[in-house]
This record gives structure tokens, sequence and C-alpha cells, in this order.
């Protein structure tokens, strides 16, 4: 919802993929103009559409039955549309991802849906995280006992499901089908970084992830860090480059108090020096992805 809000400017034309089982509250509270729902299955469409007539149409909107990493969405849809501003995909991603085949697919299906200048952008499990916990998992297993044999794990659930590591290959599929990495950010420090202006949706949505002050739960910490937010744009040769998340600013922030050097360029011997972001993605992820910072690899492998 909160990456909704950032990029999803009133009369906004999103396109939402993989749309089944989400929660259309979001896109009247964004205030969108025109929604494009896309899912592989019939009842996921039929789903929204009857979210979509429940909510007194507030938005325009089209539904269409296609797997966005199977098939070609621009000979289903057939031109019929302009073009979106938004196109996110908020579940199901790492299933697009099973073959290099599928995730080119999808990567090329979101550079033909989107404007020049809109952004590609959603949630998905955090591999770096995950990876980490397994490994902390696995050698406090064997530690209880140096009798263990090496090869015994944990109980767990046996189930097949595919990471997205965000490595330099990723990176390429998305630069190869027209698409530019802007920013991937692990959840928790999402949520931090803009924790004045979400700490209300949370709390309307999800009211025991929150303490008091609007603080995520060690419990929290857990459940958000497993999943990590991704921002790609499809390049607008008219305009500049991508940047990072722009943060949501309180409606108090007063501009002229900023400190000097705090979220401007500065100019130091005749340069011009980019304010401290988030930088590359080769600077910020551990071997797998972004992860939290606790469970990040000190340096690059």
């Amino acid at each position: 919802m909160a990456l909704i809000n950032i990029f999803a400017h009133p009369y906004a034309t999103v396109c939402d993929l993989y749309c089944g089982d989400s929660d259309a509250d979001k896109w009247v509270d964004a205030q969108i103009g025109h929604y494009i729902g896309i899912d592989a299955s019939t009842s996921g469409i039929e789903q929204m559409r009857e979210a979509w007539e429940s909510q007194r149409k507030s938005y325009t909107a089209e539904f269409f039955e296609v797997d966005p990493s199977a098939e070609n969405i621009e000979t289903h849809l057939e031109e019929k549309i302009n073009g979106a501003d938004v196109v996110c995909c908020l579940q199901h991603l790492q299933l697009c991802f099973e073959t290099e085949e599928k995730a080119r697919k999808l990567l090329h299906n979101v550079a033909s849906l989107l404007k020049p200048g809109g952004y590609f952008l959603g949630i998905t499990p955090d591999s770096s995280t995950i990876w980490a916990k397994y490994q902390r998992n696995v050698e406090a297993y064997h530690n209880k006992s140096s009798s263990m044999k090496p090869n015994i794990v944990p109980n767990c659930i046996r189930t097949e499901n595919y990471m997205i590591t965000f490595e330099v290959e990723e990176e390429n599929l998305a630069r190869e089908a027209g698409l530019e990495y802007v920013e991937i950010q692990n959840l928790t420090e999402f949520y931090d970084d803009n924790r004045a202006q979400l700490a209300g949706l949370l709390t309307h949505y999800v009211p025991n992830l929150l303490d008091s002050r609007g603080r995520l739960l060690p419990r929290s910490y857990d459940a958000l860090g497993l999943y990590t937010t991704f921002i790609f744009q499809k390049p607008d040769p008219e305009i500049a480059p991508p940047v990072a998340t722009p943060l949501l600013q309180d409606a108090s922030y007063n501009h002229d108090e900023q400190a000097p050097g705090c979220g401007e360029d500065e100019i130091i011997n005749g340069h011009v020096e980019p304010a401290i972001g988030l930088g590359k993605i080769s600077e910020q992820k551990g071997i797998l992805g972004p992860g939290p910072a606790d469970l990040r690899f000190p340096e690059a492998l």
C-alpha cells in the first residue's frame, strides 16, 4: 500500500499483475483513475471484478485473463491499453522466475505495458533473509550435539518455490527488456524510513504489528523481514534518469529548516555530489539480496 501511495498519483493508470486475492480497497484509497487487472485464473479475475463492482466503480477498470510470465500480453490486449503509469506485482513474482524464459517473458510484458517513465514495483520474498535464517537454523541445530550427522536438517515444510536473488543476471534481464533498476529495500527498512507517514496505514490494516509509538514489534521484524520491495522504471528519453524512492514528507516538514547538505546535492570541488541514498544494488545487498542490515554479509563475496 505504501508503494502505491508513493508512485500512483491521483487518476493514474495502474496495472495489477496476478491480481486475484489482493486487497481492492487500496486502489480506492490511492484515488487512481483506471485499473487494469491481469491474472492467470478465471477465479482471480472474477474476484477482483466483484470487488470493483462492490466499490461502486469509483474508478474505471478492465480485466484480462492471461499469464504474464507465459503469454504475450500485447496479443491478448490488442492495443486496448494506452500505457500504465504503474505496473505492480504484490504476489507470485517469485513463481515467474522458475526459468529464465518465464522471467524474460514477464519483464518484456511489463515493459510493453508501461508508459515511458512508468514504474514496475512490488513485494517479493527476500532471498537474503531467508537464506541467512536457514543457515542460522541449521547451524544451531547441529551445534546442539556434536554426535549429530552432518546431513540431518531440522524439521521443515518441504515445498518447491523460487527465490529472486537480484544478482547481476536479473538486472541484465530487466535492462534487456527496457527496465532500469531504481531500488531494492527490505520491507522492515522501507517501513522504518517512512514510519511517520506509514504507521497510520499499518495500524489500520494490521494493528497487531506495531507498539503504541508506531514502531515494529520484534515479531513484526521477523515476519516483514522475509520480504523486500523492488522498484524498476521504464526510462523516458525526455526526462532525467530514474531516482531512488522519494521519502514521504510530513505535512509539518519545513524545507527551510533542512540542515545543510542533507537531502540536497552538494557541490564539492566543482562536482555535484548526490544526496546519501540507497546507492547501487551491488553496494547494498548481501550475497542473495538486500535483506535486513543485521543479516547482510559485511562485504560482497
